[in-house]
């Protein structure tokens, strides 16, 4: 063979091999095409199929009509991711504040006052404290017109709550302010200084040449002007502040309303709408000048003829008649707030049932006065030692059915020292409740203490 033909071959032959390696390198690359448009559509169905069988379990995926080498493709498990954290807005903490300060009324501002005097107070001197006396009954001195060694023991060892003084006491103006002045030098708790000062011819201090006399009831209701009655409350409580008296056992309350009634010329009538607004002018002229007004007698003893310091007075009044006058007045003094109740020591047997003085009844003091005429004030009662009580009650016995009846002071009884002895014995061995003498203090020292408030 030439040397032309074999140079001739030789280039044939390499044609021929770069014709081969194109081609080869064609379908490589075609493969290479083809695998990346089956790996795109594998992943395509994947996510499709896994969308659409959530539940499918774990495993090699197979595609139908494809050839396994296209469709075993590796389950790729997604990346493990923390759940998401939700936020929660915090709720800021409420700001410290003062608690809402709350304003007392003026009774329970009075009320922790006396609470807060009463719970110190030992149980000697709480029952001491249910009693006004005279001063004679007090010291066993007759009579005590100055307050001096006699006075100062016996208030060391007898802290009475009050003691009422009546003519025989006063020699002078001077003296008696001074034996005043000492009395309540020598009190160790405050004390009720009292007088019975009605006016017309039921005084006492004018009786003794001191203060200025003025128109009894009767006569002041027969001007036919309440105002009248005003203006002796006025004259009245002026003498006695002066004088240093808190207390003035007036006025009267009674209706007239038989005739040759006990209360004739000390009542301002029988027409209870009527005596209401001369009653009511009274008391307003007293507390005016700082004198407490105790209206007296409940349930009314008008209706009698026959003084009690002298024996049984048993009214005949019947029990509608009462409560058609007398209750109605007394109702409306409770409205009106009178501080003060002295119950009578007649009987009235139409409200009780039998001939018990009114002071020592519960039917009288607690289901009527308190209860039905919802009176909450101070109740005394009238003096013990007077005739229609002392002659069917021992000093003990008469202060102690007081006290069980409701009345919250207990005046006058005819022997102090045993009304004293057996009303604490009465306390200490359960007879009288603690709670009894606390209720009865309590009401007392709402007045002792009333103007402490404006202090």
């Amino acid at each position: 063979m030439s040397e032309d033909n074999k140079k001739l071959e030789e280039l044939q032959q390499k044609r021929e091999a770069r014709r081969k390696r194109r081609q080869r390198n064609q379908i490589l690359a075609y493969s290479a095409v083809i695998a990346v448009i089956v790996a795109f559509a594998l992943g395509v169905l994947g996510i499709i199929h896994v969308i659409s069988n959530p539940k499918e379990p774990e495993g090699e995926v197979r595609l139908p009509g494809l050839p396994s080498e296209f469709s075993e493709a590796p389950v790729v498990e997604p990346e493990e991711t923390e759940p998401p954290v939700e936020t929660v807005e915090a709720t800021p903490e409420p700001e410290e504040t003062e608690p809402p300060v709350v304003e007392l009324t003026r009774e329970q501002k009075l009320d922790e006052i006396v609470n807060a005097a009463i719970e110190v107070m030992p149980l000697e001197d709480k029952v001491a404290g249910l009693f006004m006396v005279t001063p004679e009954l007090l010291t066993g001195v007759k009579p005590v017109t100055k307050a001096g060694d006699s006075t100062k023991t016996a208030l060391g060892k007898y802290a009475v709550g009050g003691i009422l003084y009546r003519t025989q006491n006063v020699k002078n103006k001077d003296s008696f302010k001074t034996m005043i002045d000492n009395t309540i030098q020598y009190s160790r708790y405050p004390v009720f200084l009292a007088v019975e000062e009605e006016g017309g011819n039921a005084t006492q201090i004018v009786k003794a040449n001191l203060g200025t006399k003025t128109d009894g009831a009767k006569t002041i209701a027969a001007t036919g002007d309440p105002q009248n009655a005003y203006q002796a409350g006025v004259t009245i409580g002026s003498y006695l502040k002066e004088l240093g008296i808190t207390m003035d056992l007036a006025p009267v309350a009674d209706l007239a309303n038989v005739e040759q009634s006990l209360m004739e010329e000390r009542s301002f009538g029988d027409d209870p709408q009527q005596v209401i607004h001369y009653v009511k002018n009274a008391m307003k002229g007293l507390q005016e000048q700082g004198i407490t007004p105790c209206v007296k007698h409940f349930p009314g003893m008008g209706s009698v003829t026959t003084d009690t310091e002298k024996g049984v007075a048993v009214s005949e009044r019947a029990e509608a008649d009462f409560w058609a006058s007398e209750m109605d007045l007394f109702h409306k003094l409770v409205e009106d707030g009178v501080p003060v109740i002295m119950v009578s020591n007649m009987a009235a047997p139409s409200l009780t049932g039998d001939n018990t003085p009114c002071s020592l009844s519960d039917k009288v003091v607690t289901e009527i006065l308190r209860k039905q005429l919802s009176y909450d004030g101070l109740i005394i009662t009238d003096a013990l030692n007077e005739k229609a009580v002392a002659d069917y009650h021992s000093s003990e016995e008469a202060a102690i059915l007081a006290l069980k009846a409701g009345c919250d002071m207990i005046l006058c009884p005819e022997n102090f020292e045993e009304a004293y002895n057996g009303v604490l014995k009465a306390v200490q061995d359960g007879t009288i409740s603690q709670q009894r003498v606390d209720d009865a203090l309590r009401r007392i020292y709402r007045i002792k203490f009333a103007d402490r408030l404006e202090e």
